[in-house]
């Protein structure tokens, strides 16, 4: 009646040893680490170990190990000082195309992380770290649409020969005037046709009179938001942030955290910069031969192409194109099976590159990227033929990583609009590792407490309990850590939650079964009823608790959904740790005993007689 099988008893034993492996992580803490990263595919980090080792040798530094892990390499040091020497020495020693920073890393075992038992995340309140605030200007995004428009009405009209005073702008339209009402009707149809997603008023019979909708308004509000988030991510990355928190905040703001990041302006400096793509035509080799002499001629600007051999590149100083024509940028193959980046312009790119093509073929044009004040050429192919209609192959000396790396520069090398930052925040780690102390002694302290009147007032079902209660918390931590999840402050206070509705559902189990002790039930069929009439009850209670985390998980954001996951989380471990635990221990204390007389459960008050 009372007993289990074997196999549940080695299951329960399993899914406990299971949570302790997967908890161990977390008691480790992090370690000061300077990483190397690239977000290019054609560097390759681990190169890099054996020239930052003897680098830091040849210095009197020593590290406590290093290691390749997601694509970055990672040194270890003893303290945050010893970080800070090694910082500079490892910038240099990596060069161009590396990325390094400054982190925190765990400091757990390398056979725990082999088995993917990492530590949960520390959100920025318990890690400490920075919080941006940053506001997009929306005006700026629209007067590059407007920009746009009138970039296409004076081709189109320039395209049809429709002679024209001029495109003014005036607020946020933009006016186009003609010598008589012919012309007027004429170039209504071309753009029409061309500018089908702005609204075309004609005032009077000689001015056409161009603006943006208010749906297109809203789209464009959107897309800036969001292509300023993807390439905030991006830039991010490069900060080498565990788990960084980018998300919306009301129709035109974005809030940056970065949990455990300790160069803060180096911070400030990535995610704030604006970087720009242009489109310039290479100049000849004679000139090229002058200019590397130490000559540049006018007119021109001696640069490098990207990659591990950097190639001089004489350019125009003429910008012909930028990268705001590009609307997609993916890595692709030539017909001959090369790695190539496909391009695809929107109407106004198309125009001047078909227009650029056609009267420079065979020559080289260069894609140079802007990035704080650094010019770059990311390619300068050979234009075979004349380019139309808007979608562009760009083919060359590249291999497959390279031409990733390309696509990935023109995709998301610039912001929709430009942002400003108007509220930072930073938080010291001693104030996270302050706020992670006090959330552990409350959890602590609570736990302490509800152990003790457990077992004081139910005995030996209050250990069975207690000991359920523990492993709840142990299933908890382990699935956070093992989902990576970020934990904050909030989930501190969902473990603690979560902690007394889990031995909610062992007062249920142990009232039950002295209910039925009270009826005259024998003790092993009392424990046995315990546990089968409570589990209605407690799974009722459970999903009414778990819908509300749902609900909050769903429709909340930031601090709540941390709060929700846990929460959810918790919910579905208690109800596990309270009846299944639990009861393997009943059953493995009294299941055995066939001629039972009573049970330690506490006093089982007897209703008086009337």
């Amino acid at each position: 009646m009372n007993r289990y099988p074997l196999w549940k008893y080695i299951l329960v034993v399993i899914t406990i040893l299971v949570a302790c492996l997967y908890t161990l992580p977390n008691f480790f803490g992090e370690t000061p680490a300077v990483q190397v990263s690239t977000n290019r595919q054609s560097l390759n980090v681990e190169a890099l170990q054996q020239p930052i080792a003897n680098a830091l040798q040849s210095n009197g530094i020593s590290h406590n190990g290093m290691f390749v892990a997601d694509g970055s390499l990672k040194v270890r040091f003893s303290d945050e000082e010893t970080q800070l020497k090694a910082r500079d020495i490892i910038e240099k020693t990596a060069g161009d195309g590396y990325i390094t920073a400054l982190n925190l890393i765990p400091d757990s075992p390398a056979w725990l992380a082999k088995i993917r038992a990492n530590p949960m995340f520390l959100g920025l309140d318990l890690r400490g770290g920075v919080h941006f605030l940053m506001q997009v200007d929306m005006d700026a995004a629209l007067q590059k649409k407007l920009d746009s428009f009138a970039g296409d009405i004076r081709r189109s009209l320039r395209t049809e020969k429709i002679r024209n005073s001029g495109v003014t702008q005036n607020g946020n339209t933009l006016s186009v005037s003609f010598q008589d009402p012919t012309t007027a009707a004429n170039a209504l149809k071309v753009l029409q046709k061309n500018l089908f997603d702005a609204e075309i008023a004609q005032p009077d019979e000689k001015t056409l009179v161009v603006s943006i909708p208010n749906r297109a308004l809203m789209q464009i509000r959107e897309e800036a938001v969001k292509q300023n988030i993807n390439t905030l991510h991006n830039r991010v990355n490069e900060l080498g942030v565990a788990e960084p928190v980018i998300q919306q905040a009301g129709s035109d703001r974005i809030v940056v955290q970065l949990p455990g990041i300790q160069d803060t302006a180096r911070a400030k400096d990535i995610i704030g910069r604006t970087a720009t793509l242009e489109l310039h035509m290479v100049a000849d080799d004679s000139l090229l031969q002058q200019a590397l002499a130490g000559v540049v001629p006018t007119g021109y600007e001696l640069l490098y192409e990207a990659g591990e051999n950097p190639v001089p590149v004489l350019v125009s100083t003429q910008v012909e194109l930028t990268g705001d024509s590009i609307n997609s940028a993916q890595q692709d193959f030539d017909e001959n099976g090369a790695p190539a980046v496909a391009l695809r312009l929107n109407n106004q790119g198309a125009a001047i590159f078909g227009d650029l093509t056609r009267a420079n073929v065979g020559k080289r044009m260069a894609m140079v990227l802007i990035d704080q004040g650094k010019k770059e050429v990311v390619t300068a192919p050979v234009i075979r033929t004349a380019i139309t209609g808007g979608r562009v192959q760009i083919s060359g000396a590249m291999n497959v990583a390279q031409a990733i790396d390309t696509a990935l520069l023109l995709r998301s090398g610039s912001l929709a609009a430009p942002m400003e930052i108007i509220e930072e925040r930073t938080i010291g780690p001693s104030l996270g590792r302050e706020n992670i102390q006090k959330g552990f002694r409350s959890t602590l302290w609570g736990f302490v407490a509800v152990a003790v009147f457990m077992i004081i007032y139910y005995r030996m079902f209050g250990l069975f309990s207690v000991i359920a209660l523990t492993s709840n918390l142990l299933f908890l931590i382990a699935i956070l850590s093992a989902l990576q999840a970020t934990l904050t402050l909030p989930g501190i206070a969902a473990i603690a939650l979560t902690l007394g509705m889990a031995i909610d559902a062992n007062v249920l189990i142990n009232e039950r079964i002295r209910e039925e002790l009270r009826d005259g039930q024998p003790p092993q069929m009392a424990i046995n009823k315990g546990y089968e009439f409570a589990w209605g009850t407690i799974v009722d209670s459970n999903i009414t608790s778990l819908i509300a985390g749902l609900a909050l998980l769903i429709f909340g954001s930031g601090p709540v959904r941390g709060f929700a996951v846990v929460h959810c989380i918790g919910i579905l471990t208690s109800m596990y740790s309270a009846v299944v635990v639990s009861r393997s221990l009943a059953n493995l204390w009294y299941g055995s005993r066939r001629k039972l007389k009573s049970i330690s459960i506490g006093t089982v008050y007897q209703p008086k007689a009337e």
